[in-house]
């Protein structure tokens, strides 16, 4: 079995982000940088996949050189190979993106026959576009399903599970296919010092991306207005039971 596995750097969850002056970039001059969560599954299902059935599992990023650093990772835990589209002119559209990505897939295929399965995140989680899989999926006329918190391979076939309104999905989808990971799927591993090791010693091909700017464009960007919360003492000791009597009384508790 084959697996491709595409990833984001993105800023590190949690961390707050600051924009540049100009608003057009996010200053990253304090920003600690790791995998899109959404795609931390990914490489874990991979890895979970070549375990089961044998093959090798490839990650594929596009992004700043710095972004080897999230290839190498994902070689610690169970990645054969890497590759990165290297940009050096900021965030790519969606569109470009995908375009760029599907042009390196298909080189990689004609060198070393189809990938069984290409996993994406379900999202990204700086942009949030839900687009690139999408895109590439259509692109190389693949089926494909997104959100997928369940998937196991018997044969030729991919079973793909995602949770909806009413229950839960299942799809089969023939390979060769595209899915996109949810967050929750499963519980990426930490890496061993071997896997540490070795990561080092990985291979990381890089090829140019090529692909024209698609139909979005960045107009700006604009932090979101910081919610403050506040706290207030009731109290200490017995004499604040009477203030949360009143408290739960206001909530409906009591």
């Amino acid at each position: 079995m084959r697996i491709l596995v595409c990833v984001k750097r993105v800023p590190a969850p949690g961390a707050r982000i600051n924009i540049t002056a100009d608003g057009q970039e996010v200053d990253t001059a304090h920003l600690a940088f790791t995998t899109s969560p959404h795609e931390e599954c990914a490489v874990e299902a991979a890895a979970q996949l070549i375990e089961q059935h044998g093959g090798e599992a490839t990650v594929l990023t596009l992004g700043p050189g710095e972004a080897e650093e999230q290839l190498r990772y994902a070689a610690s835990v169970g990645m054969h190979k890497g590759v990165l589209l290297p940009t050096t002119d900021g965030e790519w559209d969606p569109q470009r993106t995908a375009a760029a990505i599907t042009a390196a897939i298909r080189e990689l295929e004609a060198a070393d026959g189809a990938f069984d399965l290409i996993l994406f995140g379900n999202e990204s989680a700086d942009s949030g576009g839900f687009q690139v899989g999408i895109r590439v999926a259509y692109a190389l006329g693949r089926p494909m399903v997104n959100g997928a918190k369940g998937l196991t391979v018997d044969g030729g076939t991919a079973h793909v599970q995602r949770e909806a309104d009413a229950g839960r999905e299942t799809y089969e989808l023939p390979m060769p296919a595209v899915i996109g990971i949810k967050e929750g799927i499963n519980l990426p591993r930490y890496p061993t010092m071997k896997g540490r090791l070795a990561s080092k010693k990985a291979e990381v091909a890089t090829l140019a991306p090529a692909a024209d700017p698609g139909g979005l464009a960045k107009v700006v960007l604009a932090r979101p207005a910081e919610k403050k919360s506040e706290t207030i003492i009731l109290g200490h000791g017995p004499e604040a039971a009477p203030a949360v009597v009143d408290v739960l009384e206001e909530i409906g508790v009591l």
